[in-house]
């Protein structure tokens, strides 16, 4: 089991439910993970509490650490478009 700090940043995990388009996407393209999130406190020894943007007001604050993952800011994951390189038959 992974046990967070506050001030750490997480991803949230959402559930696909099948013919629910989620931000815009439907499918396996709907994504899997959204944030970054900051935890404000632990809650019991399993649950944490989120910070989460006015837009998502209606969505409990706690979640349980089977719907957390660790968010890596690292500019590895990011690509960038220019250094990219296509084929011209693709």
């Amino acid at each position: 089991m992974r046990i967070f700090q506050a001030g750490e940043q997480v991803l949230l995990k959402v559930s696909p439910l099948k013919g629910v388009m989620r931000f815009g996407k439907k499918g396996k393209l709907s994504p899997r993970y959204i944030g970054p999130f900051e935890i404000l406190e632990r809650v019991g020894s399993v649950a944490y509490r989120l910070a989460l943007p006015p837009i998502l007001s209606g969505v409990h604050l706690v979640f349980h650490v089977s719907m957390l993952k660790k968010y890596h800011v690292d500019e590895d994951y990011i690509i960038k478009w220019d250094s990219v390189l296509l084929d011209k038959d693709l």
